[in-house]
């Protein structure tokens, strides 16, 4: 055989691999779920594939989602934020008192937003100035920040929002598409470039591989990380002000549980608890996924606290699974 056939027949080999590559990837396999779901939904009720129902179906994830993209940042470079729905709840809050003292909607959204911010600072400063573990420092955050709401408010509530404000949870861009929606997707654009076409993307990855290599390097790990927290505070903040529009008041139990969801979303997304893995499309399929499911089962009447069950128990399924696969290879290979 000459040497010219030989090329030929090696070509179709170089281009098997990274196809089979691509249909064996994680957030592949997750599109299929996500398929699957969809048909089943569309089997269970009737009213699933009504395009008001579909819409409606996009708010029940999409909060939750927007925290999700910048949570996978953070837990790439190897931290965690169990403070986010608490964060969410002193936001709101400070919206809350702003709105008794005439503050307008640009006001409360800044304030919303702001909130998030520093919140978000707080916690940075904590875990990367003075080095103490993030999952212990969230947990207490977590404590102290929901405590503020309560003792600011108690039993009540803020209501009267006013008009303008409802447009953030509660409008549309066109026809069925939310503002919610259509913010989701331009964030979910925006930390898929971030994560996989900047330096500073490629740094979170060196960091969550391995940080003391990353700041033998010349990164400044400790800066990165503390950017990442602030991040997360900021898009809590935004998911407090698209709440708190959406149900027009103000509870200190507000998104209660929300940080579950949101960590659930991101592992299901494809990123290791560890750190150092994952990509922005697996946690935006995740995210369609966790919609689709919660949504489904309150169409067919399953009960709050069932949902909250199966959540806790995908959870920790995705994290078990791969740890028994990995066992039962190792024990294989013996």
């Amino acid at each position: 055989m000459s040497d010219k056939s030989k090329q030929t027949r090696q070509i179709p080999n170089s281009l098997e691999k990274p196809l089979h590559s691509a249909l064996l990837s994680w957030p592949t396999l997750l599109l299929g779920v996500a398929i699957f779901l969809f048909i089943l939904n569309s089997l269970a009720t009737p009213y699933f594939l009504s395009p008001w129902t579909l819409s409606d179906a996009t708010f029940n994830f999409t909060e939750k989602a927007l925290i999700a993209l910048a949570m996978a940042l953070l837990i790439i470079s190897g931290e965690i934020d169990l403070s986010v729905s608490a964060i969410i709840a002193l936001a709101s809050t400070m919206m809350g008192l702003a709105l008794q003292f005439g503050v307008d909607t640009p006001g409360l959204v800044a304030i919303g937003i702001f909130t998030g911010l520093v919140c978000g600072a707080f916690n940075g400063a904590l875990v990367t100035g003075m080095g103490l573990p993030s999952i212990v420092v969230t947990i207490g955050t977590m404590s102290f920040f929901r405590g503020i709401s309560f003792i600011v408010l108690g039993d009540q509530a803020f209501k009267g929002y006013p008009d303008s404000f409802a447009f953030f949870g509660q409008g549309y861009v066109w026809w069925v598409i939310s503002f919610e929606f259509v913010l989701f997707l331009g964030a979910a654009i925006f930390y898929y470039i971030l994560l996989h076409h900047t330096n500073f993307g490629r740094q979170i990855f060196f960091i969550g591989n391995n940080k003391t290599a990353a700041r033998f390097s010349g990164v400044r790990v400790e800066w990165v990380k503390f950017k990442l927290f602030c991040l997360t505070g900021i898009m809590s903040g935004i998911a407090a002000v698209l709440l708190t529009s959406r149900l027009a008041s103000t509870r200190p139990s507000i998104a209660a549980g929300w940080e579950l969801e949101v960590i659930t979303m991101v592992v299901l997304g494809g990123v290791a608890i560890l750190g150092g893995v994952g990509t922005i499309q697996g946690v935006v399929i995740a995210a369609f996924i966790m919609g689709l499911v919660t949504f489904g089962l309150a169409l067919l009447n399953v009960p709050g606290i069932v949902i909250s069950i199966f959540v806790g128990a995908l959870l920790i399924g995705i994290i078990a699974v791969p740890v028994i696969i990995s066992r039962i290879q190792t024990r294989i290979s013996k």
